[in-house]
């Protein structure tokens, strides 16, 4: 008979013991190889596009609440600093596309894409969303959210947080704080503040002034509003003369910070304003860095902020702030056009022949990309081609009194000074009707060689409150050494700007 261990004998413990170092050694080894096969097919996320919600209304009308829905979930993810969000502009020629995931996440370079629906009923809504992993087309997660509209912020924070948390993004206090303080807003307020941004971003006349008519009623509903009066400031930007417009546009972007000064947008406004009228240089610069902190994927600063740093004659700084807002956006016909115009000024002729070229190949229609292209070739001194692609621009935007008269200059640097001075005649018959920019015709007399008359109209276009940048463009660089250009550079700032 055998004598089995008595219990607590050494024996025992050690078989114990040894038994449970062997259960421990296969549950690390299964642990192992189920980490190894999650890091395998797990691919960081650092980029992620959200795609039109579809809205569920039967009533085409009621598309304004699902791109206003699209936007803001767009600007909530935009405010996390590790993650790159495409933009608005890029995303919404994707609505009711046929394209597979992997497709459009291959054409906007992206890793992930959210997708989903919206219904609003009454004073109820419903955001039904879910990620999905591009490049395999999986499903990462899904989740429907629904409460009364007063309430609509703070689900739209809820789902971008909840999308942090799935591609395993680190959200910064100062982050966490933004997607959490979401303010209930009075719903009518609301849909009048949607409707603006729908029509605002029509980027048209028309769409404009109705803009401004549904931001100042969502004002009326509520006077507390922050992102009504950011909306309407923008809305007014380039609406009419400089001197009319600026003003305003500057005192809502200020209103809009004093009750909300965490708005990117209305940071980007101001220093639009600080910017192309005030001419603070160091106060737009300080309002679009600040508005670039708070939401990094937001290409309109970026984009805005280039424009100040072109102006400044910083051109390396303004390229790679426009090469940031064409990867935030990279389906923007007006980010590409400006990118050209700011090669130009950096005297990277080629380069901008290359990227017009590229503009058109996704517009051909885009006037704005025919001018760029015959202002690099004026600048090579190919006037043939530069007359060519002027006169494309003017059949597709002929009210354009800017582009007439970039085409007077490059007819009389060709020799052509009768068709120069023509146009110069027609504008100023025009300007008994309509407000034309000085500096408009200070491009024509360059050209006629006309050095007195170029400083009467750049003093006119000074007293207008113009846009400094012009002075950096290339076609003055024949008087560039003249004092009189020297003190209008001191005058307007730009001569103290460290380069």
């Amino acid at each position: 008979m055998v004598d089995l261990p008595r219990p607590g004998s050494a024996i025992l413990r050690r078989r114990i013991v040894a038994g449970l170092l062997l259960i421990a050694a296969i549950l690390l080894s299964l642990l192992f190889l189920l980490r190894s096969r999650w890091t395998n097919n797990w691919h960081e996320i650092r980029s992620v596009a959200v795609l039109p919600l579809e809205s569920l209304s039967s009533d085409v009308s009621e598309d304004y609440f699902a791109d206003g829905m699209t936007d803001e979930l767009i600007t909530d993810l935009g405010q996390i600093g590790a993650l790159r969000v495409i933009s608005r502009t890029s995303v919404m020629p994707y609505k009711r596309t046929r394209k597979s995931l992997p497709q459009i996440a291959r054409e906007l370079g992206v890793d992930a894409v959210v997708e989903g629906t919206v219904l609003q009923a009454g004073n109820e809504v419903r955001i039904t969303a879910q990620l999905i992993e591009a490049p395999q087309d999986r499903h990462l997660w899904a989740r429907s959210y629904q409460g009364d509209l007063r309430d609509t912020l703070t689900l739209q924070n809820q789902v971008a947080r909840a999308i942090a948390e799935q591609i395993r993004i680190n959200l910064t206090p100062e982050q966490k704080s933004a997607l959490v303080s979401a303010k209930a807003v009075n719903p009518e307020a609301y849909q009048g503040y949607l409707k603006g941004r729908y029509f605002w971003n029509m980027r048209t006349q028309e769409g404009s002034r109705k803009a401004i008519d549904y931001f100042q009623d969502a004002i009326a509903k509520d006077p507390n509003y922050a992102q009504a009066y950011a909306g309407l400031a923008d809305a007014f930007h380039r609406s009419g003369p400089p001197k009319e417009t600026y003003p305003r546009s500057k005192a809502l972007a200020e209103k809009a910070l004093e009750l909300d000064s965490s708005l990117s947008e209305a940071h980007t406004s101001l220093a639009i304003c600080l910017n192309m009228f005030d001419w603070d240089w160091a106060g737009a610069e300080r309002e679009f860095t600040r508005a670039i902190k708070l939401n990094p994927s937001y290409a309109t600063a970026h984009q805005g902020y280039a424009w100040m740093l072109t102006a400044e004659g910083r051109n390396r700084e303004a390229l790679d702030q426009i090469r940031t807002a064409e990867t935030l956006d990279p389906l923007s016909i007006s980010i590409s056009t400006d990118m050209a115009e700011m090669l130009i000024y950096a005297r990277r002729y080629d380069e901008a022949v290359r990227q017009s070229r590229k503009t058109l190949e996704m517009d051909p229609s885009r006037a704005q990309a025919h001018r760029e292209l015959g202002h690099a070739y004026a600048q090579k001194r190919a006037y043939p081609e530069a007359i060519s692609e002027y006169r494309i621009a003017l059949t597709l935007y002929t009210d354009n009194w800017d582009l007439r008269a970039e085409l007077a200059r490059v007819w009389a640097l060709a020799g052509n000074r009768g068709e120069a001075e023509k146009t110069l005649k027609d504008l100023k018959d025009r300007t008994k009707h309509e407000f034309i920019n000085s500096a408009a015709f200070a491009f024509i007399y360059v050209g006629l060689n006309q050095t007195d008359q170029v400083f009467a109209f750049l003093e006119k276009a000074y007293e207008e409150r113009f846009y400094p940048c012009v002075l950096m463009d290339p076609a003055f660089d024949p008087i560039r050494s003249d004092p009189r250009f020297q003190d209008l550079l001191r005058r307007t700032g730009l001569a103290s700007v460290p380069k």
